[in-house]
């Protein structure tokens, strides 16, 4: 309000300039354009009308800017107008410089040119440094340990006009958008407010550097760069879009407006033809964000950047058993470089094991603060490289996420439990599990959320079968150098056995971990503790724990995903629950999947059940 009320004064004190008149058509016509509304990150109000996305009232100049585009477009175009005066601090708050975007395009559709000329002085600097010429898509893959980034992440590089001549790209901008979180939340707090809003979000333009450390050493996370066919201009009109937003504050959802959904806004700043954000009315899941950036045409080049912890085990993956045991005890002693047992190795074989050493040594110290010992061990190793390198390191690049199955799933099953018959027929929000169709996700990760599954028995008998909130499994194999653990956190409402051979819906909270281990490039064993949370009518208790465990076999095979799994909890008022299930999914089509599932399961409250279900899965946005 002040900021309005101080331009409406300059403008009525000094009136050497003047907004030209404009009909209402006029206006309206402009305010309907696609650009202005990308610009004022407009969208149709569910009962008419208007509403922005912006939750900060300072970024709007009209007193209803945030539900009227013609309004705004009003409003800046007489601050616009508004007289140059003081210094070139003061200026720097001339609304020109303040909305360099909204004043081009003001300028641009009205053919301006009696505009007032302010310095814009901090403005320009600042554009001057990034320097924008072309633009790329960065999209670091999922990584579960984060509840942040277990669906991925995509940010913008901003390049300038030499960076691919020069290989420069790590002197790059990078656009990012995020929640602000003031404090330290843990997890849990963290994924319940990132799923309410309870988190603004900002833009932030940092150092590529930077970001390009965090995820690809810290995180560990692969990074794929997707170059965008974005001109010079439409990348210079984005980045001065990100001017306008510096701390305005947006809302942060984890599943809708999220980082992904507002740099497809951003896109639509820089090609205003583009209609990327209409996609996703309900989830804007990063894979699928991708594959619709992909699917306008905007991608021309696609580059992978491995993490650290790939190359290392990239690096490792030829050496035999014992000569991982010397990355070990070279990595932890330099001295062990000068063992007369390890001089007796063959020279090419030392030095793959040196370089998997420094690479080991500089993975173990990532986000550590430097020592002395790890800077010495470095740099002996480094030196024993420089003497003996190895050949280049070569990595097979893993198959695209966005080129895998598509996120959201109905499912439409048959089968029988027992000697009934009945339907079965669900949808999944998001996004996959560990027998869905595999191409571009990693072997051993499952992330679901919000599974609704309603079944029908025979004589029309209908229930809720299973209603999952979330289910997050990571299985990540342990290894002579990475000793990971394997862990999983699920909740909701499932139906279980109970009292004469009836089933009930019980409300429950799982998570357990333990290790998981290759036994072969396509074939993984697992092995885990488990501890649950269950209301049960049955029980006398509001809540009954249990501990347990969860192990299997996860095996890629030529038809599909094959997973044998055997569970069991042990609750401390005596019941005991174990099950053992078979699944094998057919890989149909990139979006179509069939599944056999079969199982059996015993309680000590009923007989044991066997139940078989043949189900058909739609892999559809």
């Amino acid at each position: 309000m002040l900021k309005r009320l101080a331009y409406m004064v300059l403008f009525v004190c000094a009136p050497l300039y003047a907004a030209p008149p404009i009909d209402n058509d006029r206006l309206q016509q402009l305010a309907n354009m696609p650009l202005w509304l990308a610009l004022g990150h407009y969208t149709p109000a569910k009962l008419g009308g208007w509403r922005s996305y912006v939750d900060d009232s300072k970024f709007f100049l009209a007193t209803d800017g945030a539900h009227d585009p013609t309004a705004e477009l009003r409003a800046t175009l007489d601050a616009i107008y508004t007289p140059v005066s003081g210094d070139s601090t003061a200026q720097d708050q001339h609304p020109q410089c303040v909305y360099p975007a909204r004043s081009r395009f003001l300028r641009e559709q009205l053919h301006l040119t009696d505009l007032p000329t302010p310095e814009c002085k901090t403005f320009k600097q600042w554009f001057g440094d990034i320097a924008p010429d072309s633009t790329v898509l960065i999209f670091p893959a999922a990584y579960l340990n984060s509840p942040s980034s277990m669906f991925g992440h995509t940010l913008l590089r901003v390049d300038q006009a030499d960076v691919q001549k020069d290989h420069t790209e790590l002197l790059s901008y990078a656009i990012n958008f995020g929640a602000y979180i003031e404090g330290s939340d843990n997890s849990i707090l963290y994924a319940w407010k990132g799923l309410m809003g309870g988190y603004p979000g900002l833009f932030a333009l940092v150092p590529y550097q930077e970001k390009l450390r965090e995820y690809r050493s810290l995180e560990n996370r692969d990074l794929w760069e997707y170059r965008l066919n974005l001109t010079h201009e439409e990348t210079g009109r984005m980045v001065e879009h990100v001017w306008e937003l510096k701390q305005i504050r947006f809302g942060y959802f984890f599943f809708d407006e999220n980082c992904s959904y507002r740099l497809l806004e951003l896109l639509q700043v820089a090609r205003p033809g583009l209609d990327l954000t209409s996609l996703f009315p309900l989830t804007a899941i990063p894979t699928d964000t991708v594959r619709a950036v992909k699917d306008a045409g905007l991608v021309e080049k696609t580059n992978y950047r491995p993490s650290a912890e790939r190359e290392l085990l990239s690096r490792a993956e030829p050496l035999s058993s014992n000569e991982q045991q010397w990355v070990l005890k070279v990595s932890a002693d330099q001295k062990q470089l000068q063992n007369p047992d390890y001089l007796a190795l063959p020279k090419d074989r030392r030095a793959l094991i040196q370089d998997a050493a420094y690479r080991l040594v500089r993975y173990r110290v990532n986000g550590e603060e430097r020592t002395s010992d790890s800077s010495q061990r470095s740099f002996e190793l480094l030196r024993a490289i420089s003497q003996n390198p190895p050949p280049a390191l070569q990595i097979e690049r893993p198959g695209l996420t966005e080129d895998g199955h598509e996120s959201r799933t109905w499912q439409l099953g048959a089968g029988s439990r027992d000697d009934k018959a009945f339907a079965e027929y669900g949808l999944r929000m998001a996004y996959h599990d560990l027998n869905d169709n595999a191409y571009g996700f990693p072997l051993g990760a499952q992330i679901e959320i919000l599974q609704l599954k309603l079944r029908q028995y025979e004589g029309n008998q209908w229930q809720v079968q299973q209603l999952d909130l979330a289910t997050i499994r990571s299985l990540t194999p342990r290894t002579a150098l990475l000793q990971p653990w394997s862990w999983q956190v699920m909740g909701g409402l499932e139906r279980v056995l109970s009292k004469h051979d009836n089933e009930r819906l019980v409300s429950h909270v799982n998570g357990g971990g333990g290790g998981t281990w290759q036994l072969s490039d396509d074939l993984l064993g697992f092995a885990l503790g488990t501890v649950r949370v269950e209301h049960n009518t049955d029980f006398s208790a509001a809540v009954s724990p249990a501990a347990g465990f969860d192990s299997g076999l996860l095996w890629h095979n030529p038809l599909g995903n094959l997973s044998l799994e055997a569970k069991g909890d042990y609750f401390t008022n005596g019941e005991v629950r174990r099950s053992f299930s078979l699944n094998q999914q057919w890989e149909l089509s990139r979006n179509l999947g069939l599944r056999l599932t079969a199982q059996r399961e015993f309680s000590q409250l009923a007989s044991p059940v066997n139940e078989v279900m043949l189900e058909m899965k739609w892999y559809h946005y």
